[in-house]
């Protein structure tokens, strides 16, 4: 009988992750045995807890927060160009005894528009934020092909020094800028919330001519039922087409499983899936 293929997310808090329940309906569908477990590390026990998994025979890491610049940093030299564009790393691997990287929020992100036909190609992209997850998906949209990207946050300062490293990312060129929040203006086709606002039930200091019918309103954060504090505030500013981050989740897992197994499973009726589990209409 074979052994079934062991994996974990790291994180710290890691009680909400979906992680394990997404890889087993991968793992189900391609035919895998696989143990997925989720895994709360202490800050200072992170790079010891990644050597002892692999170790004992482990395949493959998600890293959650705030461990992605750690697993950067433990694997690099050996890191994927997504990793590298990003400066962090949320997939880790094994490799001849190495530890190998990658970062798959940023596909993740692109691949779950393109599922909903949001058009990235010469687009006007708004980033709001300017922590680990907008640096995560910046490369992705840049690669994708929009024509600005502008960063927002409430730390000016911060803005300004991501745009600085996107504009000095290889690739297909884009305008990109940088503002506070009280220096914002200008109209977006696609709005994307990467704070953690929506966690706390906070909505952002945004103007209220900000969204217009044709905007697009996806907030990376997910809940039961596909909405959130942001696009709430959207749909009030007029937008029409909003999503959650449900869809990023399950495409940069597929990812993530496809680097680790060599398969690419069909990450659309998982997602189909764990939204009916989620709203407990299974």
């Amino acid at each position: 009988m074979n052994m079934p293929r062991k994996f974990a997310v790291l994180g710290n808090p890691i009680k909400h992750s979906l992680s394990p329940r997404l890889h087993a309906l991968f793992a189900q569908q391609t035919g895998l045995q696989i143990e997925y477990s989720k895994q709360c590390v202490e800050p200072a026990h992170f790079r010891d807890h990644v050597k002892q998994f692999f170790a004992a025979g482990g395949c493959g890491l998600n890293i959650t927060l705030p461990f992605k610049e750690q697993a950067y940093a433990l694997a690099d030299p050996r890191i994927s160009d997504r990793a590298r564009a990003a400066g962090s790393a949320n997939t880790l691997w094994q490799e001849n005894g190495e530890i190998h990287a990658c970062n798959t929020d940023g596909v993740g992100l692109v691949n779950d528009m393109l599922r909903q036909h949001i058009t990235l190609h010469d687009s006007r992209i708004l980033l709001i934020g300017a922590g680990g997850a907008t640096r995560g998906v910046m490369p992705a949209l840049l690669q994708a092909g929009c024509a600005h990207l502008h960063i927002v946050n409430r730390s000016e300062d911060k803005a300004h020094a991501l745009a600085a490293q996107a504009a000095a990312l290889p690739g297909p060129q884009a305008q990109v800028t940088a503002s506070a929040f009280s220096a914002l203006q200008g109209t977006w086709d696609i709005i994307v919330n990467a704070t953690s606002s929506s966690l706390s039930g906070q909505t952002l200091p945004l103007p209220d001519n900000l969204f217009r019918t044709n905007s697009v309103a996806y907030d990376m954060l997910y809940t039961a039922d596909g909405d959130t504090p942001f696009l709430q505030q959207a749909r009030n500013g007029g937008a029409r087409q909003t999503s959650d981050g449900l869809g990023m989740l399950v495409y940069q897992g597929a990812e993530s499983f496809r680097i680790w197994n060599q398969i690419e499973p069909d990450a659309a009726p998982v997602l189909t899936a764990l939204r009916m589990e989620l709203t407990g209409s299974v």
